[in-house]
């Protein structure tokens, strides 16, 4: 079989069948691919340009991505008229900017399937992130369009700590401020700096000709972007695509805060109903404060547990009672808003939960927002928007419905890690 026969059946496996093609570059048993991941072509990068060719790529001379900027935003890391792409391979997502020519991006949409030829043109590291260059849009093919990107939750903290698995990527950054704090008729324009409550911090870049450069920025917002690698100080940066990749503005979060459940020396609860001396009433100290942990642990399983760091929260399943995550101390200027990250454990059935919150020091709970029930085998973010003044402090509580018994009752254990709550 040719390379040229080779390459529908690869087009087809890459966009027709569900990514296939990513997770099995051998899928033509003899054959090499022509196509590489992103992933192995950056690596390729160690610290000086390279000119790419097939001896370099194992006999492969293209990429396959889903495009993520937005050329109408203006506001496009590696210039106006670049391109950037990601895809996702033995589970890792990835991406990379393609510089093109004076309006060579414009012909290509948020969601467009492309095929990119590599051949000859030169990874280099320009302005801090990793880039393609000599390319022209005749080395672009568009194959479909209509894709929905891959967007992944995570955290200021975790951005800093793993950048290279961002770079190039969509990311939704919840639990931060602009920092210091906007006033009156500062707008997106320039670079700010977004920090989280323990003031790890990254820039947030908007180009001043970006279609939204001078509208009004919030204090505080979850922030949808591509990450990027930068000489300027933060070393990483945000490059939100347009306006609506500010979701859901509000004020400042607290200081301490998203609560990532982790502690120096790192906090441990390895029982679900532990209540010793050592944790007396199941209450953990974090650093925002003391948490009280019932029917729920500290877990740590990779790829089972859904948290980001070294540990996440860990609710227990099949239970006739309700489990908690609760808050034994009070934030003192109100609530305007609290995101966290969530998900069932491993392949576990999902599990009904609801967020609740307290204004007499934890004597009586009222829920706020709908009971959430869509748990699944992922990481997802959910937003409560609030207007609450005064003390508050939260609490999760996961309902107690039996054991599961799929479809009509669903109570696995549910995993909880990054919460972040907001000033009113």
């Amino acid at each position: 079989m040719t390379i040229k026969k080779l390459l529908p059946l690869a087009l087809l496996s890459a966009f027709g069948f569900s990514g296939c093609l990513e997770e099995n570059p051998n899928y033509a048993e003899g054959m090499l691919s022509p196509i590489a991941s992103i992933d192995d072509v950056r690596r390729l990068y160690q610290g000086a340009d390279v000119v790419l060719d097939q001896q370099k790529l194992a006999g492969a001379h293209q990429l396959v991505g889903v495009v993520i900027s937005d050329a109408a935003g203006g506001n496009v890391p590696g210039g106006q008229h670049a391109l950037v792409i990601q895809n996702k391979r033995r589970g890792l997502v990835r991406g990379m900017i393609l510089p093109l020519p004076a309006a060579g991006a414009t012909s290509f949409a948020v969601g467009d399937s492309v095929v990119v030829d590599i051949t000859g043109a030169t990874l280099s590291k320009g302005s801090g992130a990793l880039r393609i260059e000599g390319l022209t849009p005749a080395n672009v093919t568009k194959v479909s369009s209509g894709k929905t990107p891959v967007v992944r939750e995570t955290t200021i903290a975790n951005l800093l700590a793993t950048p290279e698995a961002y770079e190039g990527t969509l990311v939704r950054v919840t639990g931060g401020n602009i920092t210091p704090l906007p006033v009156s008729g500062d707008t997106y324009g320039g670079d700010k700096v977004l920090a989280d409550g323990s003031d790890n911090r990254i820039g947030l870049h908007t180009e001043a000709t970006a279609s939204f450069a001078t509208r009004r920025m919030p204090a505080s917002a979850t922030f949808v972007g591509i990450a990027v690698g930068s000489t300027a100080t933060p070393a990483l940066q945000l490059w939100l695509r347009n306006p609506s990749d500010a979701i859901d503005p509000s004020g400042p979060v607290y200081a301490g805060f998203p609560e990532s459940f982790e502690a120096v020396p790192q906090a441990t609860k390895g029982s679900y109903n532990m209540n010793t001396a050592a944790v007396p009433d199941n209450t953990v100290n974090f650093g925002t404060g003391p948490w009280k942990l019932y029917q729920s642990i500290l877990g740590n399983t990779s790829g089972r547990d859904r948290y980001t760091g070294a540990q996440g929260i860990r609710m227990q399943q099949g239970l006739s009672e309700s489990a908690f995550v609760e808050m034994k101390f009070d934030v003192p200027n109100g609530a305007s808003k609290v995101t966290l990250l969530y998900g069932a454990y491993y392949t576990d059935a999902s599990s009904s939960w609801k967020l609740e919150y307290s204004q007499d020091q934890g004597k009586t709970w009222k829920q706020t927002g709908q009971t959430i029930t869509d748990a699944g085998n992922w990481q997802r973010s959910i937003t409560f928007l609030l207007n609450i003044s005064g003390p508050v402090r939260f609490r999760i509580n996961k309902l107690g419905l039996g054991t599961s018994n799929p479809p009509t009752v669903l109570n696995g254990r549910l995993g909880l890690d990054d919460i972040a709550i907001y000033e009113n």
